[in-house]
């Protein structure tokens, strides 16, 4: 039997239900049967998040490490040696790990979205199969992004496989992207549709997070008007602000979830106790921890001396690397209460969103006013370009934004860009140009072994 029809448990302990804590035990295939149960079901869709397999740690570190942001120290610990010389095969873990982890968020989702409480509260039903329907876009995105080629490059090529419904004995086929990408809108379209607008914090889905994200989705589909719709809705409705300048470093040192609508759209929650230990996002970049990964040369030199966002960067030393570049945009690894949550969208990334659509609709006007608006934040001049040096600066912008975060790999493929990286990466992984099946990650093996449908992508 594959991953993507395994069974799983979510995990039991007994918090009341407002206080949305994990705590469920719904095997799959058992009925939900009250709103507590469908609560407890949702934090554990949640807490499948948290994992370093998925977004606690392998997806925003391997958005900037595949790209030229970020490169292995030549004295490290052994992680991610294959992703820093594009040496990939289909028994790699860090793949494996995630295409599992993601089809388990998947699952957990469905559990909830299929569930029938005929008489429980509708509003609170219909909020949590919101909440629901946003995450398993989300997941659907990430495995399309690092498993298929893009939407902009060939929307018919092999996806990945839908599965809305649990069936222990289902092998299914990939879908293709543009399948995928259908399903991706439409669990957004239904999340907004169903949720309220406020949330408690930014680490539970809301309403104007699915929309960010769903504007995110159509960006990479190169579908720029309905981007340019979807992230002006989220900031003229969204009711969501720009961390200032004075105090953006605060805002990456802070440990907690954000509920103030400043900056944070959606987070995944990392606590004390709830957390990746050793293998916690900031324990990579850390120096006190395996500090093994550091921002290149290239990315720094990007910025400009009143850049504030050389603040999460510091100049240091590593291994007989100097000047070492040390990402400390998560700061909170040695935190006794509190560890760094997982910006997952920020408003921020709206912004660039909706310039990017605005500027490649033709609205060069719009684009400069949406763009400073970013950058006056960031200790950066004020824009004046057009046409096509505008896009490369928004590009640009974008890069540095959010450094870090796992998005410039992704920006490089929907782009259909060549990746090229520095001399700080091995010689045999500076350049992975347009169509290099590299750029692809490998099916686990796992995969097709226990599925006959399922296909491998090409030369794993």
């Amino acid at each position: 039997m594959s991953m993507l029809s395994a069974t799983m448990l979510l995990s039991s302990c007994e918090d009341s239900f407002l206080e949305k804590e994990p705590y469920a035990s719904v095997p799959i295939g058992s009925a939900i049967t009250t709103e507590q149960e469908m609560q407890a079901a949702m934090n554990g869709v949640y807490a499948s998040m948290r994992t370093f397999e998925t977004f606690g740690r392998n997806i925003p570190v391997l958005g900037d490490l595949l790209a030229d942001n970020t490169y292995i120290a030549p004295t490290n610990s052994g992680r991610y040696l294959n992703q820093n010389t594009f040496a990939l095969t289909a028994s790699s873990a860090e793949p494996t790990e995630m295409w599992n982890n993601l089809y388990e968020t998947i699952l957990r989702a469905n559990i909830v979205i299929n569930a029938e409480l005929p008489e429980a509260d509708a509003e609170v039903v219909s909020q949590l199969k919101g909440e629901a329907y946003a995450v398993r876009a989300l997941a659907y995105h990430e495995l399309v992004k690092f498993f298929a080629k893009p939407y902009t490059v060939d929307p018919n090529a092999a996806g990945v496989p839908i599965v809305t419904e649990f069936d222990q004995n289902a092998e299914p086929a990939r879908n293709t992207v543009a399948e995928v990408y259908s399903q991706i809108i439409a669990d957004y379209t239904k999340a907004f549709e169903m949720m309220e607008a406020g949330a408690s914090d930014a680490s539970y889905m809301s309403k104007y997070a699915a929309r960010a994200l769903q504007a995110r989705a159509y960006l990479f589909m190169g579908d720029y008007e309905n981007a340019k719709t979807a992230a002006q809705d989220v900031v003229d409705n969204g009711g969501y602000e720009l961390v200032s300048a004075a105090n953006f470093v605060d805002y990456w040192q802070n440990p907690v979830p954000v509920s103030n609508q400043v900056e944070t759209i959606f987070e995944i929650s990392i606590d004390a106790i709830d957390n990746n230990g050793s293998n916690a996002l900031a324990n990579i970049y850390d120096q006190g921890g395996y500090g093994d990964i550091l921002a290149t040369t290239d990315l720094y030199n990007t910025y400009t001396e009143d850049d504030v966002r050389l603040g999460v960067i510091l100049v240091g030393e590593r291994g007989g690397v100097n000047p070492a570049y040390i990402v400390n945009k998560y700061s909170n690894r040695t935190n006794p209460s509190d560890k760094d949550d997982i910006k997952v969208i920020r408003y921020a990334e709206v912004l660039l969103i909706l310039a990017e659509a605005q500027a490649r609709t033709g609205d060069d006007a719009s684009a400069l006013e949406t763009l400073n608006m970013l950058v006056a934040e960031r200790g950066v001049e004020a824009y004046t370009s057009t046409g096509g040096q505008l896009v490369e600066d928004i590009l640009e912008e974008r890069r540095k934004e959010l450094a870090f975060e796992g998005h410039r790999y992704h920006t490089l493929t929907r782009l259909n860009l060549p990746i090229t990286r520095t001399s700080e990466h091995p010689s045999a992984a500076r350049l992975i140009p347009v169509g290099d099946p590299r750029r692809i990650q490998p099916i686990p093996q796992g995969e097709i072994d226990a599925n006959p449908n399922i296909t491998q992508n090409d030369d794993y």
